[in-house]
């Protein structure tokens, strides 16, 4: 059966939801979750093209989603949460990246670290943060740096002088930290190297949004500066163990936003097609949305879309069951230490098929549409522009040979990463 040949009430359909064709929610309650904060995506991505073209900061967005609960998502309920599954976390970044990615970016810090606080081991550190985070507090990124230290220290310092602990040091890639209440910091104490969470407002906390690329423009990943800030003991965490999973669940925000580019780009086609009214002479038909080779692209621009999406949420189930098994005090460590190698793996062989797929949609998206797509104020090459972005965080190169390593030498990938500068000798 075609289109032709359904009911007029199943066009509509077809032709109006937006959820048509993208496959499966990634939970039997998903739906009912999602509901609630597709209302908040819509208005997110209804000023996207303006606030880009305008340069103004999400400051409002993101209070939309602290306030609708959106930050607090995968706590608990009797602490204000919804108590998401990984995967549940993933579907809605995706449609949240669909609406501005610029905004799931800014989170992304922000949900991290509620992942370190789930599956701390340290148990009066983690009432104490699960309590500010169930009463809304926001974490930004303060761990990259953009100087010369070298990679595996920080040249940010916390020392202890004889007015108690100070903190000094810059910080780079600072992204949400002009939205948030705190600043997660990494830093050296000496020779170790220690993580801490500053208020933001603090005296000698200094965030500024100096971010230059070419896209996420709206992210703040600039400069957080720390002088001399006076830090009380009770913010530096005990331990230095972060959550295990922590390496792949960051790159799979990433893949979420691209995802979401993907998804929000072929909607746009679709429906730029479907709206079009002026055609070639050397075109197929009388009408855009008639056009064979029209359609091609757009079927294939929407299964590019289709395939990140479902890529991301199996890769979300292997973060899933490295979390479960990180919490079950029945597991052994080989069967820990599995789960978390086999969700690094998962997401790694993920990146370079995702990121082909939507950045090669993000240009392939202007076949299906005339010059007129290219004007600025219609925001399409934002797609593209994000997606490089984003892509170029973390190199596909080294994952794919990651992989490989896994696959034939059965290298386990490495369980945190730094950036620095290398050594000669």
């Amino acid at each position: 059966m075609t289109q032709a040949d359904l009911p007029s009430s199943a066009k509509a359909a077809v032709a109006t939801d937006p959820l048509a064709a993208w496959g499966a929610p990634p939970s039997a309650r998903y739906e009912e979750l999602a509901a609630g904060f597709r209302p908040l995506f819509a208005r997110i991505r209804a000023s996207a093209v303006e606030r880009e073209l305008q340069h103004r900061l999400p400051h409002e967005e993101i209070a939309w989603l602290r306030e609708a609960g959106f930050t607090r998502v995968r706590l608990p309920r009797e602490r204000g949460g919804a108590g998401a599954t990984l995967p549940e976390l993933f579907g809605l970044l995706i449609e949240l990246g669909a609406a501005d990615t610029n905004v799931v970016n800014a989170v992304r810090a922000h949900l991290g670290f509620v992942e370190d606080v789930l599956t701390a081991h340290e148990k009066e550190w983690r009432a104490h943060w699960l309590g500010l985070l169930a009463d809304g507090a926001l974490i930004g990124a303060g761990l990259s740096e953009a100087g010369g230290a070298k990679v595996g220290t920080f040249a940010t310092e916390l020392t202890e002088t004889s007015q108690g602990l100070r903190l000094n040091g810059r910080k780079f890639y600072t992204t949400g930290s002009l939205f948030a209440d705190w600043v997660a910091v990494a830093a050296q104490r000496g020779e170790e190297t220690v993580f801490l969470q500053v208020p933001r407002q603090a005296p000698g906390v200094d965030v500024v949004d100096d971010w230059d690329g070419f896209g996420q423009a709206l992210t703040a990943s600039g400069t957080a500066i720390f002088e001399d800030v006076a830090v009380k003991a009770e913010w530096v965490r005990p331990g230095t163990a972060r959550f295990p999973y922590a390496v792949p669940f960051y790159q799979l925000v990433h893949l979420a936003s691209l995802a979401g580019i993907g998804r929000a780009l072929a909607d746009d086609v679709a429906r730029r097609v479907q709206q079009r009214d002026r055609v070639y002479s050397h075109g197929n038909a009388a009408r855009v949305a008639d056009d064979p080779q029209i359609l091609q692209v757009v079927g294939r621009v929407h299964g590019a879309a289709y395939a990140a999406r479902a890529i991301v949420l199996q890769a979300a189930n292997a973060l899933q069951r490295s979390y479960e098994t990180q919490l079950d005090p029945a597991a052994a460590d080989l069967q820990r230490d599995k789960a978390n190698a086999e969700a690094h793996v998962e997401v790694d062989q993920s990146v370079t098929v995702i990121t082909r797929l939507v950045l090669d949609a993000s240009t392939e998206l202007f076949d299906a549409l005339g010059a007129s797509a290219t004007l600025r104020t219609e925001g399409l090459d934002r797609y593209w522009r994000n997606a490089r972005t984003i892509s170029s965080h973390n190199p596909r190169i080294y994952r794919e040979r990651q992989v490989g390593a896994y696959v034939v030498n059965g290298t386990v990938p490495p369980a945190s990463y730094r950036v620095g500068t290398g050594s000669t000798s």
